[in-house]
C-alpha cells in the first residue's frame, strides 16, 4: 500500500504559481502522478482518494473543468472519492489538498 497525504498544487520547490482553484488542482494532481511514479506506481493504482478545498462554491461551479483536468493526468481510473470543504489548509496559499491510497501490484 501507497499512502500519500497533504499534497497541494504548489511547484517542485514548493511555490504556488497560481491562486486559481483549478490550477492548484491540475498541480495537485501532477505532483501525485509524480509521487506515484518515484514509488514505482501510478495513477491507475490509486484506490482512494479525499479531497480537501477551501471554496466548494468555485469547486461546485468548475465541476467541468475538474472532470477534464482528472482524465487527462489520472486517466480512466475513478477510485472512491470524497470531497470536503473545509474553512482552511496549513498552507495559506493552498486552495486544495488530495490524500492518495495506491495499491502497488
Amino acid at each position: 500500500m501507497f499512502f500519500l497525504a497533504g499534497v497541494v498544487g504548489w511547484n517542485a520547490q514548493e511555490i504556488f504559481e497560481s491562486d486559481d482553484l483549478v490550477d492548484q488542482f491540475r498541480q495537485a494532481l501532477l505532483n501525485i502522478r509524480a509521487i506515484l511514479k518515484a514509488g514505482g506506481s501510478g495513477p491507475h493504482h490509486i484506490t482512494r482518494m479525499t479531497w480537501y478545498v477551501t471554496d466548494m462554491d468555485g469547486y461546485r461551479a468548475r465541476l467541468p473543468e475538474f472532470g477534464a483536468i482528472y482524465k487527462e493526468i489520472i486517466g480512466k481510473n475513478f477510485p472512491v472519492m470524497a470531497c470536503i470543504g473545509i474553512s482552511a489548509l496549513v498552507e495559506p496559499q493552498a486552495k486544495i489538498e488530495i490524500e492518495v491510497t495506491a495499491m502497488i501490484p
